[in-house]
């Protein structure tokens, strides 16, 4: 009677441990499918981490101006920061921002926001010069804009002279005429260049060839 108790209960316990193993082997191939999916997010997370720093190391920074400015409001003046930045690639691509904070560095980190929603794309020769002569205009300032050779650099002084750099421009003349303030000095050397136009833009704007204005 024993043996055959013993041979009853013999399938019974095979058959419990069975799914027991079957459910720890599914355990680890799930975790082993979590493990395989993180280290795909991280990976892709890197690469995504990877892509911004390239992005922004191609632009540069120069903070033109630092002014401690004052707001009157009810209870007295509220004293804060304004900074002047100007933000390109030397590549054709240049910006200029203000920002406004209770510190210097948040001042300068809005400054470089602002700069990067004002993009303006410039028109660069094969001698990283200006195809033709511009004037800009913002409030009382003006600044003219000219190409030069090569070799001749970039002769201009205060803030015009951070914008053209900034814009990969190397041979150009520059002079500043009206108003000596950075900030309008600085937006009217965008309003220059954003004004510029190749020859095969103007000549497609006018309706003509391009050997007609070369003529």
């Amino acid at each position: 009677m024993t043996e055959q108790k013993n041979k009853t209960n013999s399938p019974a316990a095979s058959t419990s441990e069975v799914p027991a193993a079957a459910d720890g082997q599914q355990q680890q191939d799930q975790q082993q499918q979590q493990q395989q999916r993180r280290g795909r997010g991280d990976r892709r997370g890197r690469r995504g981490d990877r892509r911004g720093q390239e992005r922004d190391s191609e632009w540069q920074e120069r903070v033109v101006q630092i002014r401690r400015v004052s707001k009157t409001v009810k209870g007295g003046k509220k004293m804060s920061f304004r900074a002047i930045v100007v933000v390109g690639n030397e590549r054709g691509q240049v910006g200029v921002g203000v920002g406004k904070a209770g510190d210097v560095i948040g001042a300068v980190r809005k400054g470089v926001a602002d700069g990067k929603k004002h993009i303006v794309r410039v028109p660069l020769t094969r001698n990283s010069s200006i195809p033709t002569l511009s004037n800009g205009r913002d409030g009382a300032a003006s600044v003219l804009i000219r190409p030069a050779a090569p070799g001749t650099g970039v002769i201009a002084g205060g803030s015009i002279r951070t914008v053209l750099e900034l814009a990969g421009i190397k041979n150009v003349l520059a002079k500043r005429l009206g108003s000596k303030t950075p900030l309008n000095n600085a937006r009217a050397a965008m309003v220059a260049l954003a004004s510029l136009r190749t020859h095969k833009q103007t000549a497609k704007e006018r309706g003509i060839s391009l050997q007609q204005i070369y003529s």
